[in-house]
């Protein structure tokens, strides 16, 4: 299967660079005008975000008359459906690819708990606990289930269950959950299981559980496999994926934020993004030990991110690596209200610390917090036990991936030809 998707995703991937060549050379010079719109129409969306008001409105209109005219002269062009065709090609090859990159890992079998036991937050991904009859399946294993009711204090629950005799925990809720019983087992030395019913499951889909099969990574704690992963801290927090600071930590703070995160990210953009700035100034040191610029967004996250890349991006290939994950989104000169540019940094540290005159607006795996400078930042290597269920990935998605096309393109290749026969292997053939 590996080897078969490998084939079909270099063959999708040729197939879409020749036909786009083709109509390049067919198409010139209009094509040239088809680019330039799309150009304007990406400055305009720029601006939009950036300003309110009237130049907002004024923005967001250029911005979709450039794309109503690219969209003319790609008409003008003639066949629409070879476009449609370098499109339905390319992400065929990238389907591929992901499926010829995908990983198990066979995990080390641990004993079975005697007392496990599963907290569940029923409002969490819209009811998933409720909806997949958690409680149920749970009693059905063995695994003692306990529900968070509002008002509930989950730390209390679980160092409750502790003091009883729980031996393994589980949380089924979303990842500001999964950090605070992630954090009470790796102090108290027992294995953890993260169940998929939040929203999004960052954590999750970075520790190799499979995010469509809730009921199943239940079975962590009854025949799973066992690895070590890190866990971080800023200011003694625990955290399991990032802390964010700037444009996306203020819109954490705001208090429609959970009703409407799009109409809240365009309310803060302007303020983050405009001329007048409204963020606290931070003070802080970039990969060579200068002084950090004016950052837009600061991510620090639980060993490093995968950003920018075709595919895997947004996933961390390793949560092992005893590091802290460190991105920072800067503006670039600007000339009058546009700006140059906005680059982005990554690079990795053990620890890593901001300072601030005022207390800094945080938002810690998606929970918004507040915390008096400075920020310490540290990476917890090795800190936490987690099972995972025998049948899950055990790996992040992004594990198999190489950096870099040229990188991708080569390992397909091998894997294409049957050399690159991989100690990891999501089909379990090559």
């Amino acid at each position: 299967m590996r080897r078969l998707a490998a084939v079909g995703s270099l063959g999708f991937a040729a197939a879409a660079a020749a036909l786009a060549v083709v109509l390049a050379i067919e198409r010139f010079p209009r094509g040239i005008a088809v680019l330039a719109c799309l150009a304007v129409a990406l400055a305009a969306g720029w601006l939009a975000l950036r300003d309110e008001g009237p130049r907002r409105l004024l923005a967001a209109g250029v911005g979709v008359l450039a794309l109503i005219a690219a969209a003319v002269l790609l008409v003008d062009l003639g066949d629409i459906l070879a476009d449609l065709g370098v499109v339905v090609a390319f992400a065929l090859a990238l389907s591929l690819a992901r499926i010829a990159f995908r990983v198990h890992v066979d995990l080390p079998r641990a004993p079975r708990p005697t007392r496990p036991v599963l907290f569940f937050n029923p409002r969490s991904g819209g009811g998933k606990a409720s909806r997949f009859h958690l409680a149920e399946e749970a009693r059905g294993r063995g695994i003692v289930p306990i529900e968070l009711g509002r008002g509930e204090d989950l730390r209390e629950l679980v160092e409750g269950a502790i003091e009883d005799g729980a031996d393994a925990l589980a949380m089924a809720g979303g990842d500001g959950s999964q950090a605070i019983v992630a954090e009470i087992a790796a102090r108290r030395g027992l294995p953890y299981a993260c169940v998929p019913a939040g929203t999004r499951n960052h954590f999750a889909l970075d520790l190799g559980v499979d995010r469509g099969d809730v009921v199943g990574s239940l079975d962590a704690l009854v025949d799973g496999g066992e690895r070590r992963v890190d866990l971080a801290e800023v200011n003694g927090q625990v955290f399991v994926n990032n802390v964010s600071i700037g444009v996306y930590a203020e819109a954490v703070q705001r208090p429609g934020y959970r009703d409407a995160k799009l109409r809240t990210l365009l309310e803060v953009a302007p303020e983050r993004l405009g001329p007048a700035d409204s963020g606290p100034p931070l003070r802080w040191r970039g990969p060579d030990g200068e002084e950090g610029g004016d950052a837009v967004a600061l991510l620090v996250s639980n060993n490093v991110y995968r950003l920018g890349a075709t595919l895997g991006s947004g996933s961390r290939p390793h949560l092992d690596e005893g590091v802290l994950g460190i991105a920072a989104a800067e503006m670039g000169e600007t000339g009058g209200s546009v700006p140059v540019g906005l680059a982005l940094r990554q690079w990795r540290r053990a620890s890593f610390t901001v300072d601030a005159d005022d207390p800094v607006p945080l938002g810690i795996d998606g929970e918004a917090v507040t915390l008096a400078p400075p920020l310490e930042f540290a990476s917890l290597p090795g800190a936490l036990t987690v099972r995972i269920a025998p049948g899950h990935p055990g790996a992040s998605p992004s594990t198999e991936v190489p950096r870099g096309l040229g990188r991708a393109v080569a390992k397909l290749v091998r894997i294409a030809i049957g050399g690159n026969r991989a100690a990891v292997d999501g089909s379990g053939s090559s």
